[in-house]
């Protein structure tokens, strides 16, 4: 006890500083307390300025005067599932326009294209002064095109196999040069050979312009020999020799097969991460559902 006793034993002065030193401590912590509550004070009022700030903003969104329209000029012919996304259209409607489209068909009107998609009168109102349908649609599916003159000759526009043309060939369309003309041909070999002329946007630097010039003087006259392939039955290897697939992908489109047991729509891929839904239109020349 003597022992406890003098090691708790303190003098006057010692106890003072230790009471200073305890008072001290409890004045810091009562300053620290209202300093931080005043910070979360000023933290909710800014954040109730930039509430009320945000909600001016979107009012004056509302209420502005809408801009130009920055639908440039297309062909609806054209049109991908994403495209018509952006324009409003439902995918029922993209997809009988692409159905359409697969079967060789094309649209040469406004009035042909809501006969076919469906859409409804204001959709078509606000996206159809974009609407631009070259002359030669009407004169798409005629391999030569006759015009009788005055003297009774004959003058030949010759329509060219776009699965059989040379660089050289290519070169003769406006806009295309030794470069596209190249790429072109290159393309052509690596993916099989031209299902469709859609997959020329595929081609690197090819504009949509440059493709309908191409359109006009080329088509499909050779086809490849590919089978179109049922998307919940193919195989691995069959899928993975189709364009626009990688090894990653094919795994990946398999694996989301094998979880749900079997894909219902070609919409359901969107959820593949990577999945180029951009060319959707372009796979489905490949592949179907049924």
């Amino acid at each position: 006890m003597k022992f406890l006793k003098s090691h708790f034993a303190l003098s006057r002065s010692q106890q003072n500083g230790i009471f200073l030193l305890v008072l001290l401590i409890i004045s810091f912590q009562v300053f620290m307390f209202f300093d931080f509550s005043s910070e979360k004070e000023a933290d909710k009022i800014n954040d109730r300025e930039v509430e009320i700030y945000q909600k001016q903003l979107d009012s004056l969104n509302r209420i502005a005067p809408s801009g130009r329209d920055t639908i440039y000029p297309f062909n609806p012919n054209y049109i991908t599932d994403f495209k018509g996304y952006q324009l409003g259209m439902k995918l029922e409607e993209i997809d009988r326009l692409l159905v359409y489209r697969q079967n060789g068909k094309w649209i040469n009107s406004v009035e042909d294209f809501q006969k076919i998609t469906g859409v409804s009168d204001s959709l078509l109102n606000r996206i159809s002064r974009s609407f631009r349908f070259p002359e030669w649609t009407n004169k798409r599916n005629s391999v030569t095109f006759q015009n009788k003159g005055s003297k009774g000759s004959d003058i030949d526009i010759a329509i060219s196999d776009l699965n059989s043309a040379s660089a050289e060939d290519f070169k003769l369309i406006n806009g295309v040069g030794d470069v596209l003309s190249e790429r072109i041909v290159k393309y052509r070999k690596k993916i099989g050979g031209f299902v469709s002329s859609i997959q020329l946007n595929d081609v690197y630097g090819l504009s949509s312009e440059v493709i309908e010039r191409i359109d006009k003087k080329f088509q499909i006259v050779s086809r490849p020999n590919i089978a179109i392939k049922n998307l919940n039955l193919i195989t691995e290897a069959e899928l993975a020799e189709i364009p626009y697939f990688n090894g990653q992908l094919v795994r990946g489109i398999l694996s989301y097969r094998r979880l749900h047991e079997k894909i219902t729509s070609f919409e359901e891929l969107s959820k593949i991460n990577d999945f180029p839904y951009d060319k959707i239109d372009r796979i489905k020349l490949y592949l179907t559902l049924e």
